[in-house]
């Protein structure tokens, strides 16, 4: 039997509801009391704001792997091609616009971490050689501050964060600019549409790449500088697509009761995204174990004390969440086929991904620190992790929400739109 007859047609509106608007409100509301409560913990904690710069540094880790994440993600999709690209551009697009917000919460880890020398031990102690005799600092931390010293200086620090800023911003620019110009072509000619997408998506998935590698060495890694490892950059990466896939759905499923994701929005494509998030939690799962697992076979003085730092003195504790938040859970839940189909459930999968790599920057985080590594323990500074990161995911989410509203939610000279509008059941 012939079903297209019942094919869908978009509604005359195609802006985000009104009720996105609500959700900015509510999400500034909880920025600003979280806020609030992170300066007084600040003032509390009596750390020289240690904690708070460290936690601020969380948040600033978390928002930049949705907007950079965000235009990875978009790319690949241009690359890939498929039907659930035209319900994610618009989300995407988004979270990519977000990068202003992400380098101005960039900055103060800038310039007091490293140019007032408060977070970065190579910032602090640039004359190694004078901190060692001291007794400031070990020895293999003056070895490795002084061999990396061409890449760990505040000059290299600025140029290169600078940068990587400025190409994802083109990056961004370029991509937007287009998916608006291609609706606005009254007769677009899709192959040529097509190849301009791709020509700028796959050299920027490498670049994406290489660039990413460099602030996650930059900005975390180098918090030890005696920690190196060459698979650092793509863990961030692949925890970037296993965040922002989260809250693509989170997005797309809130935005279900109201046209015109609600016509768009199948069960086809929902089970298509729950499917994603497994795979990236696979690819998580494979990339944090083989790790693990080449280090603790080699069991060399030079790179077990990082997980030995992250695993004794309480930490293992945190370790083990950590493995049931990140990867049990979500791989256990989402190896049903039934959950992926139901909103309900997959939301609550999407929230503890989210929270998870919260919960995961912090462990790779904290422990870099004298007074926290093998040694957790409850303070006052502990509590800004809870407050500071939430208050700039907040105001980040804020301003998201501000740009879903500034732009049509589907984009309607997309080649697979005919075919997303046809009842599921008019193909096997």
């Amino acid at each position: 039997m012939d079903n297209r007859h019942h094919t869908k047609t978009l509604p005359a509106q195609l802006g985000a509801p009104a009720y996105v608007a609500a959700w900015r409100s509510k999400a500034l509301v909880v920025g600003a009391i979280f806020s609030v409560i992170a300066v007084i913990l600040g003032f509390l904690s009596g750390d020289g704001w240690s904690h708070f710069l460290r936690a601020w540094l969380v948040g600033l880790m978390m928002t930049f792997g949705f907007a950079v994440g965000g235009q990875a993600l978009l790319m690949v999709q241009y690359l890939s091609g498929g039907k659930w690209g035209l319900l994610v551009r618009r989300p995407l697009e988004a979270m990519s616009r977000t990068l202003p917000l992400t380098f101005l919460y960039f900055l103060p880890i800038a310039i007091f971490g490293v140019t007032f020398k408060k977070l970065y031990l190579w910032a602090q102690y640039a004359d190694a050689v004078s901190a060692l005799k001291q007794h400031l600092i070990s020895q293999e931390q003056a070895h490795a501050i002084i061999y990396k010293k061409s890449m760990l200086n505040p000059v290299s620090f600025w140029a290169a964060s600078i940068f990587c800023f400025l190409i994802w911003f083109l990056f961004d620019y370029l991509l937007n600019k287009w998916s608006m110009q291609r609706d606005a072509d009254p007769l677009p000619n899709v192959p040529y549409w097509q190849k301009k997408f791709e020509n700028i998506s796959g050299p920027g998935v490498v670049i994406y790449s290489i660039l990413l590698t460099v602030c996650a060495i930059l900005w975390v890694m180098s918090l030890d500088p005696t920690w190196y490892s060459t698979v650092y950059g793509l863990q961030f990466l692949v925890g970037q697509g296993y965040g922002v896939l989260a809250l693509v759905i989170l997005t797309l499923v809130g935005l279900s009761d109201a046209e015109p994701i609600k016509t768009i929005f199948r069960v086809t494509e929902q089970h298509d995204l729950g499917k994603l998030c497994f795979a990236f939690t696979m690819l998580n799962i494979y990339l944090a174990f083989s790790a693990f697992l080449i280090i603790w076979s080699g069991n060399s003085p030079e790179e077990i004390p990082w997980y030995l730092d992250r695993i004794r003195g309480g930490w293992g504790v945190i370790a083990t969440l950590d493995v049931i938040f990140h990867w049990l859970i979500p791989f256990s839940l989402l190896l049903s086929a039934s959950l992926k189909r139901i909103k309900g459930r997959l939301v609550v999968v999407c929230c503890i991904m989210i929270f998870a790599r919260c919960w995961d920057t912090f462990w790779l985080i904290e422990p870099n620190f004298a007074d926290a590594r093998r040694n957790l323990h409850f303070s006052v500074g502990i509590l800004e992790y809870c407050a500071v990161p939430v208050a700039l995911i907040a105001f980040w989410m804020a301003y998201y929400f501000t740009q879903l509203t500034k732009r049509p939610l589907v984009a309607v000279n997309d080649p697979h739109l005919a075919e997303i509008l046809e009842p599921e059941h008019a193909h096997a």
